[in-house]
């Protein structure tokens, strides 16, 4: 699933990746996965990337996060390695609010896709990645 999370007063990228991946988890119906998976909770896998924003115009480096604190967002299940691309986006919200720990008025917005999983233990020249198209109930 994706999802977005902005952060307008203080705490930058990391802030707003938690809350983009925590929303992504948030709005979906876990639980019922977590059934479909073999071995349940402590075998599910969970592969997150995140879209984030450049951090200058100019730049062709992602803003900075901490990707631990990104993976306490996720109660359980295995966390694979978390993946990060330039994308999300910044923009001015014309306010400042200092008690929140803003130091300036740009907010930040992380895209978050959280994908839940497991390992089958198929290997070899079998296709790791399967579509499925859910229109035959497959």
């Amino acid at each position: 699933h994706g999802n977005d999370g902005s952060s307008g007063s203080g705490g930058g990228a990391t802030k707003a990746a938690c809350r983009a991946v925590r929303n992504a988890i948030e709005f979906n119906s876990i639980p019922g996965i977590i059934e479909a998976v073999p071995g349940g909770r402590s075998e599910m896998l969970i592969s997150v990337k995140l879209g984030i924003p450049l951090k200058r115009e100019n730049s062709s480096e992602p803003m900075e996060v901490n990707l631990n604190e990104v993976a306490k967002v996720f109660p359980y299940g295995r966390l694979m390695p978390i993946q990060t691309v330039v994308g999300g986006l910044t923009f001015n919200t014309g306010r400042i609010v200092r008690e929140l720990g803003d130091v300036d008025d740009l907010a930040v917005c992380v895209a978050a896709c959280v994908s839940i999983g497991y390992d089958s233990g198929k290997r070899g020249g079998e296709e790791i990645h399967a579509m499925h198209d859910t229109k035959d109930g497959n």
